[in-house]
């Protein structure tokens, strides 16, 4: 299992980390779908629009520019975008406008349950909203299981794990990626498995990039663009597995893009292309708005 986030010591020339849930593992649709979304819609009373909460939560989630987003700022965009809709005020239901929970995501670095169960110490009104996050955790732990890695994963992990430091950086609750890298043996490639408790994966990756890794000798393996504002933000290197082209993503890592960066030839006008790839999947409106 991956050591604590504190504990790893550089010994490799390279570093590569890597994002979980829809990039590693198909688990974004059935979490999104089957987990955070029905227990929204039931958790805030939303039934009489659930088509519409349906269609913005996984318009937020999946399929736009905020894919990945952590789940309080994509709980309160969602919201916000319903309150939008004239359909959905033709229905008559209460949106909740979540003041409090915006407030403590503006102020607050770790965005995780253990971090706002502190605050809903002090605040009351963040009890509903750790309320919902625990009932999704729920959901998540009963629903997702024997979800297997993407094909070429394995071949992908076990090749860079030869030459690079290896990190899991990730939003997902750090205990569900130990239980999910455990469960299909990929936790023996990587030294750390950092989830949404160790903060934004911004600051799990400069943990590691304070270092001193060259910049062209760090890359983020992701499918969103929160992965990709987390590698620039330490001037590493950004590998897209592209949403819906997931095993071709990998296999091309596999047989070109990886070797590539450790040859470092990967920055400029190669890792451009790949980027450019992945903006075309992930619009920035919603269908409804165009």
């Amino acid at each position: 299992m991956g050591a604590p986030f504190v504990s790893l010591e550089k010994s490799k020339d390279f570093l590569i980390a890597i994002d979980s849930d829809g990039c590693v593992f198909d688990t974004m649709e059935v979490k999104h779908k089957e987990c955070f979304c029905p227990v929204t819609i039931r958790h805030y009373s939303l039934q009489a629009v659930s088509k519409y909460v349906r269609e913005s939560w996984e318009f937020v989630n999946l399929y736009s520019v905020d894919r990945g987003m952590n789940r309080f700022p994509a709980l309160v965009r969602v919201m916000d975008q319903l309150r939008a809709r004239p359909e959905v005020l033709r229905r008559e239901v209460t949106i909740p406008v979540l003041e409090e929970l915006k407030d403590w995501i503006h102020t607050k670095p770790k965005l995780g349950n253990p971090a706002l169960a502190d605050a809903a110490e002090r605040i009351p009104a963040l009890v509903d909203a750790l309320a919902w996050s625990e009932a999704v955790n729920q959901a998540v732990a009963e629903m997702v299981h024997g979800v297997p890695p993407f094909p070429y994963v394995h071949d992908v992990l076990s090749k860079a794990a030869n030459r690079a430091d290896m990190m899991v950086a990730s939003s997902t609750p750090v205990d569900a990626l130990h239980r999910e890298w455990g469960e299909h043996g990929l936790s023996e490639y990587v030294q750390v498995i950092a989830g949404q408790e160790m903060g934004p994966k911004s600051h799990q990756l400069s943990t590691f990039a304070g270092m001193q890794y060259a910049s062209d000798h760090m890359l983020m393996i992701g499918d969103a663009f929160s992965d990709y504002r987390a590698a620039k933000s330490v001037e590493a290197c950004f590998y897209p597995v592209l949403p819906g082209e997931e095993e071709s993503s990998w296999e091309r890592l596999q047989h070109e893009a990886l070797d590539r960066f450790f040859a470092c030839e990967y920055q400029g006008s190669y890792e451009q292309g790949l980027i450019s790839e992945l903006r075309e999947r992930l619009p920035e409106h919603p269908p409804w708005k165009l």
